[in-house]
């Protein structure tokens, strides 16, 4: 297994996971390169929440989607919240928060769906991206899991939906976990030391560990751990263990950034 960026054309480059099929699916984990937006938040700015020119982002949805033959029309996004709520996404929703991010699905942070040709897409900028795929039922999922969702396990209640819905087996699921910021990075204080504690008795010496007065924390094992817990096996779970603040010159990196900076995406569609 592993993740790799590659080439797509009009220099857009992306990340894949290999333990993903390459047909019937449609992944990818979007960079800086191929946009049209200008600093702070070049290039390849997909997110319309954080004070870009509109029109650059919808340029940079066209060219995305163009770049696996899908219609940027049919996006359906969210607004993120930080929150455990997950939508099931049904045809009707093709297209919610395409082009309007007032048109978005409200209060959201994790999709699931069987529907064909409506690509999935969430916004990050060193919160953790998590994909799911069901190649038994067809069915995908999507989640938002920075340290407000990992606590609460966003990801595990998203395999939960999908066993609720599509009947989804644990122990076929294939899982990918994103570039996000790394435990070499990312410094927490008492305040989430202790709720992860709390959310993870058993795993926190794994999760958390002392730097200082404060902590690192560890949401790529947080997510794994939480993942095993609810059935899926650890050879289906895919690792990008990639640092979006290490590596801010190919992502977005709010914490590296200062504040001010675009978003990647996470985009995954059945086709």
């Amino acid at each position: 297994m592993s993740f790799s960026l590659l080439e797509k054309e009009d220099t857009i480059q992306v990340g894949q996971f290999s333990i993903f099929p390459q047909e019937g699916l449609e992944h990818a984990i979007s960079t800086r390169f191929g946009g049209v937006s200008k600093s702070p938040f070049d290039k390849m700015n997909l997110a319309m929440h954080n004070g870009d020119d509109e029109k650059s982002v919808l340029e940079n949805r066209h060219r995305f989607c163009n770049a696996f033959f899908l219609s940027s029309a049919n996006l359906c996004t969210c607004e993120q919240v930080h929150s455990s709520n997950i939508r099931q996404v049904t045809a009707a929703d093709a297209g919610r928060g395409a082009t309007s991010y007032e048109d978005a699905i409200k209060e959201t942070d994790a999709f699931i769906t069987n529907v064909k040709n409506v690509p999935l897409m969430l916004f990050f900028a060193d919160c953790t991206p998590v994909l799911f795929f069901d190649p038994e039922h067809h069915a995908i999922g999507i989640s938002h899991a920075g340290w407000k969702g990992t606590v609460h396990k966003i990801a595990q209640k998203t395999v939960k939906a999908m066993q609720a819905v599509f009947q989804t087996d644990p122990k076929k699921c294939l899982v990918g976990i994103g570039p996000s910021i790394g435990p070499c990075c990312y410094e927490v204080g008492l305040d989430v030391q202790l709720q992860f504690c709390k959310a993870f008795p058993k795993d926190a010496n794994t999760i958390l560990i002392p730097f200082q007065k404060k902590w690192k924390l560890d949401l790529w094992a947080a997510n794994r751990i939480q993942l095993e817990e609810v059935g899926i096996l650890a050879e289906h779970i895919d690792m990008a263990d990639t640092c979006t603040a290490c590596n801010s010159d190919v992502f977005f990196s709010y914490r590296a950034d200062q504040g001010k900076t675009g978003r990647i995406a996470a985009m995954l569609c059945l086709k």
